[in-house]
């Protein structure tokens, strides 16, 4: 059963703000709550072909797994891709300008589920869903804290 998680947020930031920090795998441990920590296996900055390693918990197991990011549109999309383990995941970001200095933050997480994951596929979708909200909620108070 293939999961296809999308959740979005307006953050009163302008798009390229967003893009620029939530774009950055840098940050994600500061937004992301089951990211502990993040390597780049690349030289930054990033661009197709990069490829991070991500170590995060979720649904109390350790994951760790290396994304390779797939599409780059400055300001506008970033997709990346893991095929590892048995849950292999594409995750997109979009940002869309919704009025003055607003953006909206679309984050998409879709996979196909295999082997004991297979069974786990609709506990993990709704688990993700929940995380993902909590993630772009944390980003958008960190990204609104910030002030001008």
């Amino acid at each position: 059963m293939p999961v296809d998680v999308v959740s979005e947020v307006v953050i009163d930031r302008p798009v390229a703000e967003v893009a620029a920090y939530a774009g950055d795998p840098s940050n994600a441990p500061d937004w992301y709550v089951n990211i502990r920590s993040v390597q780049w296996l690349t030289p930054p900055p990033l661009r197709v072909g990069s490829r991070v390693a991500f170590v995060a918990h979720f649904l109390g197991r350790r994951l760790a797994y290396t994304y390779e990011i797939v599409e780059l549109v400055a300001g506008e999309r970033l997709v990346m891709r893991t095929a590892e383990g048995p849950f292999p995941m594409e995750t997109t970001y979009r940002w869309e300008p919704v009025g003055e200095g607003r953006t909206r933050m679309t984050l998409r997480n879709r996979g196909e589920p295999s082997g004991f994951a297979t069974v786990a596929g609709p506990v993990m979708a709704a688990a993700m869903r929940r995380a993902n909200r909590k993630d772009l909620a944390r980003l958008k108070a960190l990204l609104e804290g910030l002030g001008d």
